[in-house]
């Protein structure tokens, strides 16, 4: 019998992590998830408690827990997701150095670190990194400085790995707009009609679904080796609207 594919899902207990441990499970893919927490309806089949920021900063940490994928993973990845990512939402005279560095470690060095650590896994099951990034990446507003900065290098690192070991792993990203998750929804508690508003103002008269996100991941991880580089525009035609001054 032919070796199960393998996906390794970071942020796993948001909405999107929950949906991508879910999806490739049910295509009978070995599931790895990690968070800073676990809850019960991710549905993987191993979860790495796994702080991203302490990858960064702590080296006996991060040696644990590259030591612990790796001893999951048998020598082969599939697939790496790197979709967990923190968002902090501040006027930029307020953000602080370690409101930054965090930013910067969780969104983009953690998942250069994963990368490389894992590169002989992933080569050697002819395998690929997804990257989840944000339209944040191109197009932002105030308050979302650092979110906006820290994605925006997730994309120069999509392009630029995808550049340097694409004869190897390929490697591509995804780029949401408003995706319909409790995080999005609790920024408009108090105004459903705010809510309404943004999801008139897609193009496509809808926002986007965990389900998108998975559809979009699905296809980049069972991709040809052609498909290398890809940004996947997730954003309902938003990214190509503007907004006339009322």
């Amino acid at each position: 019998m032919a070796n199960r594919k393998s996906v390794l899902i970071t942020g796993a207990s948001g909405d999107i992590g929950q949906s991508l441990c879910q999806g490739f499970k049910e295509l009978d893919w070995k599931v790895i998830a990690t968070d800073r927490e676990q809850i019960q309806s991710i549905g993987a089949d191993h979860f790495i408690e796994m702080d991203l920021d302490l990858i960064c900063n702590n080296d006996h940490y991060f040696i644990d827990k590259i030591k612990s994928i790796k001893n999951l993973i048998s020598g082969e990845l599939t697939t790496l997701v790197n979709n967990a990512a923190l968002q902090i939402v501040k006027p930029a005279k307020e953000i602080t150095l370690q409101d930054w560095q965090k930013s910067l470690n969780i969104n983009l060095t953690a998942p250069f670190i994963l990368s490389i650590k894992l590169l002989d896994e992933l080569q050697a099951a002819q395998g690929s990194i997804i990257n989840i990034s944000s339209i944040h990446a191109k197009l932002t507003k105030p308050n979302f400085l650092a979110y906006s900065v820290s994605k925006a290098g997730l994309l120069g690192l999509t392009r630029s790995l995808a550049v340097e070991i694409g004869d190897r792993v390929r490697v591509n990203s995804i780029s949401p707009a408003a995706i319909n998750t409790q995080m999005l929804k609790k920024g408009f508690i108090d105004s459903l009609s705010g809510l309404n508003k943004l999801e008139d103002y897609h193009p496509s008269k809808i926002i986007g679904t965990t389900t998108d996100v998975l559809d979009a991941a699905l296809y980049l991880a069972n991709g040809d080796k052609f498909v290398n580089g890809m940004e996947i525009k997730l954003d309902g035609g938003i990214s190509s609207r503007l907004h006339d001054p009322n």
